[in-house]
């Protein structure tokens, strides 16, 4: 009848506490467990335990299916999940576990050597008397593992020390999985000491850092949870650790210089990577000095070791990146005992609790870009950018106290011919990936242009899923240091220095495209300013092409206007600006749609191979191909013409129509619109300067009296000849009309002699 009672209480007692932990992560995970396990019986769970330890977790779903913890192998265990137990010759955990006081639920958990210690201490009249209780009881693993001093000190005094001892592991109030709010402070039953409560999404709950490992196990009095060790009593702040600890002297230092030091006295939750002394040692002296000289450098340091999250050692079962306080990220993870910052095992000593937080200490110093000089921020897949900065001498010349943007090629960007180059070249090279001014990745747009240290000005490229500068665009890795921003760049920068037509024009391969582009009068459209991406058959296109063949296309302008107009489009696309394998369409200025994609970092054109793309002009840019491109929806209507077509055209099927034409197409989507006035400069003149001085002629001394006059000529009015590129209609005109009546451009010339003062008529070509 007892053993009925028991079951039947204990069934009623648990089952509305087991539905109201639902919604938390520890009791998400116990319940994923089960899910694992269901195959196994009634009311058991999965675990996995770190091979070579005794190491049991309920795991993530990550954990699960790598079947690893902490990069370690971890075989699976099936248990009884908390609160159930087994029966004879019954498949699974049917039964729930007997409920008893907290001393008779410390042997039901195993928890064996903390109920025998609270025998000998006399606690256990409390744990069987009324009450109601809750009890972070050490495994009996934990107490072996407690140092051996301390271990011996409370054995030898019982009844004060001991006691107390298990009195810090008490709270006054029965507190579930559910109740243990992550960054929650409770007061234990020992001076009211703080106990530090993290419940982290993985589903690990510590507290003071020590995880509860099986927890939720109800008793008449209260609740047990098991804990892998031993709490001890935590009064401290981190400030005040870091104030004692001999072995940060040079991170209190560095703290102190900061301003950060008092950060790490107030009440918080917080985690400090602490470097110890020889960390700082392994420093380079220039780097930690200059670092040491700049107050915002120093501060960046000291917040980068710092979290504004408690993370304890136990609650990391695998990599997660975690903010710091100085802004950025840090990737804390773990090597099987071992914790690992950024990849790095470098955390000598773990999880020293104080009351506002918890200290690893670690044997190297965390450095964070916004600490670093611009040429420090390139990685290993940019050192040859880095060490030819260095080699050439550019390195040195960016002051600390500058402001630059470095476009960093990858290292596989530079052949072996370009490093066999002369330095001087090379460092031009070079001086075109370098700005003189400071440009994060947010600030670029659409049609910026950018100055180099060595005169040239790069265009940049905004496209859906890329930004590119000249022919080269960027891959991921862009970062801020204290002096400036690097961007790292898939290919060398070319500045464009020729227009489309000039880069036709000297180059054999294109000289039937070009003959063809002079007899269709788009000479010009090709070599004024403008923003245009040419698609180039080479000569290779046109084999077969007789010069009878030729004459018939030239006398057909409209036919000849239309083909070679499908091979150009408004708007610069550079081929990598793409993104690889989807379909890009572009109107043509003939109308018709041309159809982009990149595959194998090949660009394809109406799916034939670009032989070579991202050649820059000064307007634009072409890409190189081997075959005529021609509309497939566009009808031919002429005998002559489709036999020429076919000779040079094989790759789709021309349509027929007899006596369809080609449409005309103006020369409006390329208009030139000029505006004239008069300037009439103001003369404004200044009071003469006489100077008088001894000059020495043929060994004689003779005085010299020098009469200057300086003048002044303001410029008022519009400059006098604009030329502006407009795509179609005339609206523009009138736009740019208003403009210049609305403000008047206003211009001052050097002061200089002059002989007169007539108003003079000027010339000026502007471009947009």
């Amino acid at each position: 009848m007892k053993i009925f009672f028991l079951f039947t209480f204990s069934t009623f007692f648990w089952s509305p506490f087991e539905q109201a932990a639902a919604s938390v992560h520890y009791d998400k995970i116990l319940t994923h467990s089960r899910i694992r396990a269901r195959d196994q019986g009634q009311n058991v769970c999965a675990l996995q335990q770190v091979m070579g330890t005794k190491k049991k977790y309920f795991s993530t779903c990550r954990n699960w299916y790598q079947g690893a913890i902490c990069g370690k192998k971890a075989t699976v265990l099936y248990e009884c999940c908390p609160g159930y137990m087994k029966m004879d010759g019954m498949r699974g955990c049917p039964a729930v576990a007997p409920i008893d006081h907290v001393y008779g639920t410390l042997g039901i958990v195993g928890a064996t050597s903390t109920q025998h210690y609270s025998d000998i201490s006399k606690l256990r009249g409390e744990l069987e008397g009324r009450g109601s209780f809750t009890f972070f009881a050490p495994s009996s693993e934990a107490w072996e593992q407690l140092n051996s001093e301390i271990h011996r000190n409370l054995i030898d005094n019982v009844n004060i020390e001991l006691y107390s001892a298990l009195h810090h592991h008490m709270v006054n109030k029965r507190m579930l999985t559910k109740d243990l709010k992550n960054g929650m402070t409770l007061v234990s039953m020992y001076n009211d000491q703080k106990l530090l409560i993290n419940h982290y999404p993985n589903g690990v709950v510590t507290v003071n850092c020590a995880r509860v490992i099986y927890g939720n196990q109800i008793a008449t009095n209260g609740v047990v949870h098991v804990i892998d060790r031993v709490l001890t009593a935590v009064g401290n702040t981190i400030q005040d650790f870091i104030e004692v600890e001999d072995d940060l002297s040079s991170l209190r230092a560095a703290a102190i210089t900061s301003d950060v030091l008092d950060i790490l006295g107030k009440p918080g939750h917080y985690t400090l990577f602490a470097p110890t002394n020889e960390a700082f040692e392994r420093l380079p002296r220039g780097l930690l000095e200059r670092i040491m000289g700049d107050k915002v450098a120093s501060e960046a340091l000291v917040k980068f070791h710092i979290l504004n999250t408690l993370q304890c050692s136990e609650a990391i079962t695998g990599g997660a990146a975690y903010e710091t306080l100085e802004g950025n990220t840090v990737e804390v993870g773990c090597d099987g005992e071992s914790l690992t910052v950024n990849g790095v095992k470098m955390v000598k000593r773990k999880d020293i609790v104080t009351s506002n937080g918890v200290i690893h200490l670690i044997d190297e110093v965390l450095i964070p870009d916004s600490a670093k000089q611009v040429t420090e921020l390139g990685g290993a897949q940019q050192t040859t950018f880095t060490d030819l900065m260095i080699q050439l001498g550019l390195a040195s010349s960016l002051r600390p106290e500058g402001q630059y943007t470095l476009l960093v090629p990858l290292n596989g960007a530079f052949s072996d011919d370009t490093l066999r180059m002369d330095q001087r070249r090379l460092k031009t090279i070079l001086q075109n990936h370098i700005i003189n001014v400071k440009v994060g990745l947010n600030e670029l747009y659409n049609g910026q242009e950018l100055e180099t240290i060595g005169g040239k000005l790069l265009r940049v490229f905004l496209y859906r899923t890329a930004v590119c500068i000249e022919n080269s665009c960027m891959v991921r890795g862009s970062k801020e240091g204290r002096n400036g921003f690097i961007h790292i760049l898939r290919q060398i920068i070319n500045p464009a220095e020729k227009t489309l037509h000039e880069m036709l024009r000297n180059d054999k391969r294109f000289s039937v495209f070009l003959s063809l582009v002079k007899a269709a009068d788009l000479d010009d459209v090709l070599s004024q300013p403008g923003k245009w991406t040419l698609f180039v058959p080479t000569n290779d296109a046109f084999k077969g092409l007789t010069d009878d063949d030729k004459d018939i296309l030239i006398r057909d302008k409209n036919a000849l206007r239309n083909i070679l107009l499908y091979h150009l489009t408004q708007g610069v696309f550079i081929g990598s600006g793409f993104e690889p394998g989807v379909t890009n369409i572009l109107k043509t200025i003939q109308g018709g749609k041309l159809y982009l994609k990149t595959v194998n970092d090949t660009l394809l054109i109406n799916e034939l191979k670009s032989r070579e793309s991202d050649l820059m002009a000064t307007n634009g840019v072409i890409h190189v191909i081997d075959k005529l491109l021609y509309p497939a929806d566009l009808p031919v209507g002429n005998d002559q013409l489709l036999t020429i077509l076919k000779k040079l055209i094989k790759y789709i099927q021309i349509k027929f129509v007899r006596g369809s034409a080609f449409k005309e197409i103006p020369l409006t989507f390329y208009k030139i619109n000029i505006i004239e006035s008069n300037v009439q400069p103001i003369i404004r003149k200044e009071e003469p300067i006489i100077k008088t001085y001894t000059k020495i002629i043929d060994g004689r001394p003779v005085e010299v009296t020098e009469k200057k006059v300086t003048e002044e000529r303001i410029i008022q009015g519009p400059e006098i000849k604009y030329t502006r590129i407009t795509a179609g209609g005339s609206d523009n005109e009138e736009k740019l009309k208003k403009l210049l009546e609305d403000a008047p451009v206003r211009k001052e010339q050097p002061t200089r002699r002059t002989q007169g003062g007539t108003a003079r008529r000027r010339t000026r070509l502007a471009y947009p």
